[in-house]
C-alpha cells in the first residue's frame, strides 16, 4: 500500500516530468540510428522512473566489455543531463518533509541513469528472495 501510495505522489512529482525526458532521449537515439540500443535502454528507464516504487537495479551477470564502452558513450550522449535531472528534481523534493522518500527515490535511479547497459530492473522481492 505504501509503495502504490509513493508512486502516485512520485507520478505526479517527478516521474512523468522525468520519464518524457527519457523518452525524447529514446526517439533522439532511434533517429541516430547507431545509438538504437540507447534508445531501447532509455524506454526501459522511463518505465522504471514511472513507477519505481517496489523496483531496484541489478547487475547482469552476462554484461561485458560492450557494457561498459556503451554505457561511456550514454554518459556523454545523454546521461550527464538525465542524471542531473533527477538529482535538481531529488533535491527539490527533499525541500519538504513529505519529499524526503522522493528524494531518495529520485537518487537512487541516479545509477542506473549514468550506467543503464549490463543492467536490469527487477522487483525488490526478487533481489531478496534471491539473497536468502
Amino acid at each position: 500500500m505504501l509503495r502504490a501510495l509513493l508512486n502516485v505522489i512520485w507520478l505526479v512529482f517527478c516521474g512523468l516530468w522525468m520519464a518524457l525526458a527519457y523518452v525524447l532521449a529514446g526517439l533522439l537515439a532511434f533517429v541516430l540510428i547507431i545509438t538504437i540500443p540507447f534508445g531501447i535502454a532509455a524506454f526501459r528507464i522511463a518505465g522504471y522512473v514511472l513507477w519505481p516504487f517496489g523496483r531496484t537495479i541489478d547487475r547482469h551477470p552476462g554484461a561485458g566489455v560492450a557494457s561498459v564502452i556503451g554505457n561511456v558513450v550514454w554518459i556523454i550522449l545523454f546521461g550527464w543531463w538525465l542524471a542531473l535531472g533527477h538529482l535538481v528534481s531529488g533535491v527539490l523534493l527533499a525541500l519538504t518533509i513529505i519529499g524526503i522518500p522522493l528524494a531518495i527515490g529520485s537518487f537512487k535511479i541516479i545509477p542506473i541513469t549514468l550506467v543503464p547497459l549490463g543492467v536490469r530492473i527487477v522487483p525488490v522481492d526478487d533481489v531478496y528472495a534471491g539473497a536468502a
